[in-house]
């Protein structure tokens, strides 16, 4: 998962709203395995981690071909 939140965080950390800061630092406290899978499409959140973050993150992820 540092994979994924890490090089989202880099690459949009100047840009996030507080609010967004506090949604990154929940995910970022999800069990990997729980996390991996949502974000691959294996696996469902939380409703409460389901979030616009959430959605940007993932399409970062896929939009990232050095991943």
């Amino acid at each position: 998962m540092d994979l994924i939140l890490g090089r989202f965080a880099d690459a949009h950390i100047a840009i996030l709203s507080d609010a967004e800061l506090d949604r990154l630092e929940c995910l970022m406290e999800l069990p990997d395995a729980d996390l991996f899978s949502a974000f691959s499409g294996g696996g469902k959140l939380e409703p409460q981690y389901h979030c616009d973050l959430f959605a940007r993150i993932q399409a970062f992820n896929v939009s990232d071909p050095d991943l």
